[in-house]
């Protein structure tokens, strides 16, 4: 009889096998309250390597964090009414406190533009205190119906930055800044996935806002993903919290905003991209663990050749885990190792001793071969940067691949069975819009004729990204 696959194959279910990796991986759990989730160590682990990446490229900007009360009184949301109106069917509200109806109900922090204006409005006054930029990591609560471990939980991790500047321009250009330099370069070049940059349409974009900027990238089933966000405000909270300056010449103005963020929905992002059938494949520049060193059998030989090695391979600067617990099986170990995608696993058993080799695995383009010991850390860097590259490649092709040009509705609806669709903007509008979200497809953003983002949602020659989506 056929031995059972460890996976449910993507082919046959692909949710069933998302949910079968994110389980057998050790990413995460369900929590008690339905909606929410535990997330395991290695899945916490990946969340750390991508904030430490993250808050890097935010601190380049000038940004600095600080923090925010999870608590918000429920007369802040209303300040603004397209913001609330947005989110209100996702507000988690506490009514009681401390034995005794509170005198005003207060909201679980959904997202933090209300109380973050509360007190620019107090730290702004002159425009010597501007640009005043922000950013925050924290937890966010929003009640989900259909939740899924990572893409929708009704609590979930992020980091939200809130900026105020003197002029439109400003917060214009900073806006595009952040989802350029922060998070293009982060999804680009660290979780090696390919994305579409585009402009959301009016019925897409955040609630408040006045322009809403994102990364979408494709799946490994097809469907459509926001992996980051980046918004303009305008003068909308600012006006809501009377959040003005002094300028230059003695008049009083409203600051212009942007918020932007990203959340532990792209530990999902990474799974539905690079997973395969046998478990995860980790990018090797976000892999907490990119090298692990594993000793097959035998006696102490065997695991103290394993730790040499791991020893060197640390001093090379590759980040290693030695597992020398030669009281499990091999196999057991192996196949472990293989569903959370570490990058490579080096393998070390009695033969090996004996002619100074070990087997080099490398777990994204699937490879297997004996390499002299001595060799591996001068080998190890360029084969992660080559398998970084790699799966970047994959994704890109994928997108291209599986992307066509549609000139009707009806096109676009049959593309997004399997894949995206580009349809010219004048070929569909916000009544072609509706009519596609009828059929559960969505336009994803707009892009200009060239590729790049185009300035306002009517510039001619613009072209609807088309898909399904998470």
């Amino acid at each position: 009889m056929a031995k059972a696959p460890v996976l449910t194959p993507r082919a046959d279910d692909f949710p069933r096998w998302y949910q079968d990796l994110i389980t057998k991986a050790e990413l995460a759990d369900n929590g008690p309250v339905r909606g929410t989730m535990v997330i395991r160590p290695y899945g916490y682990g990946l969340w750390e390597r991508m904030q430490q990446e993250m808050d890097a490229r935010i601190k380049a900007t000038g940004t600095q964090n600080a923090y925010f009360p999870l608590l918000i009184p429920e007369s802040y949301l209303t300040r603004e009414a397209e913001h609330v109106e947005g989110f209100a069917p996702e507000l988690a509200v506490v009514t009681h406190a401390g034995g005794k109806e509170l005198e005003e109900p207060v909201v679980v922090r959904p997202t933090s533009e209300t109380i973050v204006n509360e007190y620019f409005s107090k730290w702004v006054q002159s425009y010597r205190d501007l640009p005043l930029l922000i950013n925050q990591w924290a937890n966010v609560v929003r009640w989900e119906l259909r939740p899924r471990l990572f893409l929708r939980t009704t609590e979930f991790l992020w980091q939200e930055g809130h900026t105020a500047h003197a002029t439109y321009e400003e917060a214009r250009a900073f806006a595009a800044r952040v989802q350029s330099e922060v998070y293009g370069t982060f999804v680009r070049d660290v979780l090696a996935m390919d994305f579409v940059s585009g402009r959301k349409t009016a019925r897409e974009r955040f609630a408040g806002a006045v322009n809403t900027l994102t990364l979408e990238s494709m799946m490994g089933d097809g469907k459509a993903l926001q992996m980051v966000t980046s918004h303009e405000l305008g003068q909308n909270f600012a006006k809501a919290f009377r959040t003005r300056f002094v300028t230059q010449d003695g008049r009083q103005e409203y600051v212009w905003q942007t918020s932007w963020g990203s959340t532990t929905r792209m530990i999902g992002a990474l799974v539905m991209t690079h997973g395969d059938d046998a478990g995860l494949r980790v990018p090797p520049r976000l892999a907490p663990v990119q090298a692990v060193v594993l000793a097959v059998k035998g006696d102490e030989e065997v695991p103290a050749r394993v730790r040499a090695i791991g020893d060197r391979l640390r001093e090379a600067g590759v980040r290693v885990h030695v597992d020398d617990r030669t009281d499990v099986p091999f196999g057991r170990r192996a196949v472990d190792w293989e569903l959370k995608g570490v990058p490579v696993r080096i393998e070390v058993g009695p033969r090996d001793l004996e002619h100074g080799t070990a087997v080099l695995v490398r777990r994204i383009p699937g490879t297997k071969e004996p390499v002299a010991a001595e060799a591996l850390s001068a080998l190890l860097p360029g084969v992660l940067e080559d398998d970084q590259a790699l799966l970047l490649e994959q994704s890109r092709r994928r997108r291209e691949d599986r992307t066509v040009d549609a000139a009707t509705r009806a096109e676009a609806v049959e593309a997004a069975a399997t894949g995206w669709a580009r349809i010219p903007w004048s070929a569909l509008g916000p009544e072609g819009e509706a009519g596609l979200a009828e059929r559960g497809v969505s336009v994803r953003c707009l892009i200009a004729a060239d590729g790049s983002v185009p300035e306002s949602e009517d510039q001619p020659g613009n072209v609807a990204v088309v898909a399904r989506a998470y």
